[in-house]
């Protein structure tokens, strides 16, 4: 037996909207639903996958003058260095 669901936020346009894209793609509502929800949660994984693989932003020497550059800038403000 199917169950009806609600979703909030979602207003006639919009869900007129993904009804004619199921249509289109002769697709039942759920299966594209479902496929939108694990295209999504692929692609939120992958762009956390690229960013921690990247490589270095900074050379190691880039890096250490901006922290004396920042420990310089904090001791003349006034402010203890980290």
């Amino acid at each position: 037996m199917e169950t009806v669901k609600t979703i909030k936020g979602v207003d006639q346009e919009i869900w007129a909207e993904f009804k004619s894209l199921a249509a289109k793609n002769n697709v039942p509502v759920g299966k594209l639903f479902r496929h939108l929800v694990e295209e999504y949660q692929k692609n939120q994984s992958n762009e956390w996958k690229d960013i921690l693989s990247m490589g270095k932003i900074l050379s190691n020497q880039e890096a250490k003058e901006i922290e004396n550059e920042v420990k310089r800038i904090r001791s003349e403000r006034g402010f203890r260095n980290l």
